[in-house]
């Protein structure tokens, strides 16, 4: 009975650890001392500029680059020497790599096929990935019939078919056009919602980032500048490069002076929440965000901006300018208009306020 009962039992999805973890070309040092931990059924997405690593540190995670120091471990299993066959993970790429000659079943069962896995047992793993994926009614066209967001599902269920620990995505969407890309990204989406397999994708889309991530790894120059949910990234980054990244439009940094527990921007003194001893007279970066900062009303505190264009976007409006020397966007009323050269007076969220010290380090 017991073991009737355990056979019955979920498993619980694999998690991933990586401990120390370095690669180096040559003299180039391309990841450093990465350490991460990955719970099973996340949905982790790695973030980053061009070069940072991201998709480094994947192929070191699928075994397709050999680490160069470091342990990596899947399921509480060390993988770090284990070849990518075994190590229970399915990679999906940016290109389909879909046999034009074959169909949409065959392409997804044609790995099972060659490890020699039975015809029938074939044919229900690919049912199965086939209903998950919406692609029953396609089974018998060949790639040149399908539109690109097909031919990604199609890769995404030759990877299902494996039934995998952990699904690396590495940039899937790039090359499909922006209209399908917002559909794909709710597919992946579901996808993870009804599968709960550890998932961990790349991308430099911060957009799919937000969106699709119960955690973001937010990597530079081959380091971890900081791991969280979308939601902690966004509100409360460590650095000015986090928070810059995160959040499209991006956040505005504001030269200021903190003057006897006051805030000066620009000149004039701004409402800020109690500032910690220790950096009076400092000069600092304000970080603020468009959308806490609006258009002041009569006598409120605010900052003079010149206006340098003006942005409708249907639903909300950007004020784009300058506040001093420094560049600044700030989200308007939809009815609020301002022509190039005008000054708009602008009032910020003291609660809503980031303050940086000069070395781009978080200090309140």
């Amino acid at each position: 009975m017991e073991t009737q009962e355990a056979e019955l039992r979920p498993v619980a999805p694999a998690g991933l650890i990586l401990k120390d973890v370095s690669k180096s070309f040559g003299a180039v040092d391309v990841l450093k001392n990465i350490n991460l931990t990955v719970k099973g059924g996340d949905f982790v997405v790695f973030v980053g500029p061009s070069g940072c690593g991201k998709s480094t540190l994947l192929r070191l995670i699928a075994g397709l680059e050999d680490v160069t120091s470091g342990e990596l471990h899947i399921g509480g299993t060390d993988v770090t020497d284990v070849d990518p066959a075994d190590r229970g993970i399915a990679m999906v790429f940016q290109t389909y790599a879909l046999y034009p000659h074959m169909n949409v079943a065959q392409n997804m069962g044609f790995g099972l096929k060659v490890a020699g896995v039975p015809k029938a047992e074939i044919d229900r793993k690919v049912g199965e990935a086939a209903r998950v994926l919406q692609l029953d009614e396609y089974l018998d066209r060949r790639p040149g019939q399908l539109s690109g967001g097909q031919r990604q599902r199609v890769a995404i269920g030759r990877a299902i078919v494996r039934d995998p620990e952990i699904f690396l995505f590495d940039e899937p969407l790039s090359n499909l056009d922006a209209e399908l890309r917002v559909g794909m990204r709710i597919e992946i989406g579901r996808l993870h919602q009804e599968l709960g397999n550890t998932m961990i994708y790349v991308t430099h889309d911060q957009t799919e980032a937000m969106t699709l991530a119960d955690v973001i790894v937010v990597l530079r120059d081959g380091q971890v500048e900081q791991v969280g949910s979308p939601a902690t990234l966004y509100d409360d980054p460590d650095n000015m490069f986090v928070a810059g990244f995160i959040g499209s439009p991006k956040m505005n940094f504001l030269p200021g002076i903190v003057e006897g527990g006051r805030l000066m921007i620009a000149g004039q003194e701004m409402p800020c929440p109690a500032i910690s001893g220790g950096i009076d007279g400092a000069r600092v970066l304000i970080g603020i965000r468009p959308e806490h900062m609006r258009l002041a009303d009569d006598g409120e505190a605010s900052v003079p901006m010149r206006v340098d264009y003006f942005e409708f976007l249907g639903g909300a409006s950007y004020l784009y300018g300058t506040v001093g020397e420094a560049s600044c966007i700030v989200e308007a009323r939809r009815e609020a208009v301002h022509s190039a050269g005008s000054i708009a007076r602008i009032a910020m969220d003291a609660e809503r306020i980031c303050l940086f010290d000069l070395n781009e380090q978080r200090i309140r």
